[in-house]
């Protein structure tokens, strides 16, 4: 990961700018650099992946242009080829650094040329004009907002803005802003026509297309190491991992001391495709201690993305403390292409696909902007393959009746995706979902219920949260992630669009927890 500001006029003194773009120095504390660009600036904290000499240090220039990007472009060295082949001079290993050259060759159209996750700002300095752009999905974190004299400025987390702009919005993925306006290059849920493949088909083109995604990801100049939940999605990651790149992969678990349901199932996988792996466990103590802190480094109030995040930030802490590694591959994703346990009471299959856009397109509010912040805020650098911008068309564009749980066995495609290639214990391949937060042990969404409770009394909850008049609070906890919140990021409330929860207007899903464990389905899920 690495942290990008850019000011399209630079109304603020040396001084004030350091301090905003400074909040953000855990991404990228490797090296720190401030460049005027026109009337403006573009600033860079890099965390070397890519490319680890100084050369690869940004802002880049051509020209008189400029650019910063945190974002990893994959199979970028065929195109960086092309270009040397065409006489361009690369001065660093850095995938980042055929930005400029792309943009003076295709302009604007090169955002939607681009296999990647990024967020960038780049200074046409022959137009004296400034261009930003995100990745289709949001995967890399954009931020923006207007400072008092109405200039807008660009920032990789909202905690860069605060204070100096009045509104923070999150920058809407897949598109680009130029010339006072955003404008939409990608959009990659909506689906004209279902592709008619069999199910054959189907489950062989989803088992390449991931192993694909997989192995881009593999491509960096830092150590890797892989989170590990026991859960399918990020155990397929790391088999197919293993695999590809033919050694022991490094992998991590976490749980709590007491009740942890995955760390089994983590060291079940982890034993099997022979990993070095390490457990981290986590207690009641350290999880409401960390609890203020992981909300500000979130910047939400949303009750199931900072449950999640409790684990994945104390794990991410403890890699950060112990290992070498800088880059993590994640199994995020999934859920939303092939179904939460609550869409299993999808009402029909246009309800699922309808519910599945909706979820990726909301992605960079909720499961991504956890990975990103309790990753980066570690220095370390997030990659997510079910994320891949090839895969999330494909599996879009599948019928959702297929896609629908008629198997009796949630995600059945992606399981048998990868049935005969025996990659997994069939008891890991076929065993049902537990939710992440609960995953790590029950004990800590009660422990964090309970903490709550303990903060209010009836009357002082009913008083507190009629405060609010979006998306308030309905329950102490999410009112005290509420407070908390507003302790950071006063005001700012509607970067969120709402509550994650489960579709209340579909039978069976009616609940007032965000949890699947209170939905009739969960089953054996948290066994």
């Amino acid at each position: 990961m690495c942290s990008i500001m850019g000011f399209t006029k630079l109304n603020i003194d040396t001084d004030a700018l350091w301090e905003y773009f400074g909040r953000t120095v855990s991404r990228g504390p490797d090296m720190s650099r401030v460049e005027r660009a026109g009337d403006g600036c573009l600033c860079f904290h890099r965390l070397a992946i890519m490319g680890l000499h100084e050369e690869g240090m940004q802002p880049f220039r051509l020209d008189g242009d400029m650019c910063v990007c945190n974002g990893e472009l994959y199979l970028f060295r065929p195109l960086k080829k092309r270009m040397e082949d065409d006489g361009f001079v690369f001065r660093s290993g850095s995938d980042c650094e055929i930005i400029l050259p792309l943009y003076r060759e295709y302009g604007v159209n090169m955002f939607a040329m681009l296999d990647a996750e990024f967020a960038m700002v780049i200074y046409d300095s022959k137009r004296n004009a400034f261009i930003a752009a995100r990745d289709p999905i949001g995967i890399r974190p954009l931020f923006y907002g207007y400072d008092a004299q109405g200039a807008i400025v660009f920032a990789s987390e909202a905690k860069n803005l605060v204070g100096l702009c009045a509104e923070v919005k999150p920058f809407p993925p897949g598109h680009y802003w130029a010339d006072g306006k955003f404008t939409r290059y990608a959009d990659v849920t909506s689906v004209d026509s279902y592709v008619e493949d069999d199910l054959d088909t189907v489950c062989r083109n989803i088992r390449e297309k991931l192993i694909l995604a997989v192995d881009k990801r593999l491509d960096a100049d830092a150590p890797l190491g892989f989170l590990l939940s026991g859960g399918l999605d990020s155990s397929l990651v790391c088999a197919i991992s293993a695999r590809v790149l033919g050694k022991h992969v490094r992998t991590f678990a976490i749980g709590m001391d007491t009740d942890a349901i995955d760390l089994k199932y983590a060291r079940m996988v982890a034993d099997y495709i022979g990993a070095e792996h390490t457990e981290v466990y986590m207690t009641r103590e350290e999880v409401l201690a960390s609890l203020e802190e992981v909300v500000a480094l979130l910047g939400t109030w949303d009750i199931t993305t900072i449950r999640a995040s409790m684990g994945m930030y104390l794990c991410c802490k403890a890699i950060h403390a112990r290992t070498d590694i800088r880059v993590l591959l994640t199994g995020e994703i999934s859920d939303e292409l092939f179904g939460y346990k609550y869409t299993d009471f999808a009402p029909s299959p246009e309800e699922f696909q309808r519910e599945a856009k909706k979820r990726v397109d909301e992605l960079y509010m909720y499961d991504v902007l956890r990975a990103d912040r309790c990753i980066s805020v570690n220095s370390l650098e997030a990659r997510v393959p079910f994320g891949d911008l090839e895969f999330v068309k494909y599996v879009m564009s599948i019928d959702p009746k297929m896609k629908m749980n008629s198997y009796g066995m949630g995600k059945y495609l992606l399981r048998r995706a990868f049935e005969r290639d025996k990659l997994l214990p069939d008891e890991i391949l076929w065993r049902q979902k537990a939710a992440f937060s609960d995953a790590v042990g029950h004990s800590m969404v009660d422990d964090l219920k309970e903490y709550a409770a303990s903060k209010y009394t009836d009357a002082e909850f009913e008083q507190k949260r009629r405060q609010y008049d979006y998306c308030p609070p309905f329950t102490k906890e999410s009112l005290l992630y509420r407070e908390l919140f507003e302790k950071y990021y006063p005001g700012q409330a509607r970067m969120i669009r709402d509550f994650w929860m489960p579709n209340k207007t579909w039978p069976g899903c009616d609940v007032d927890d965000p949890s699947a464990r209170v939905l009739s389905n969960y089953g054996e899920s948290g066994q």
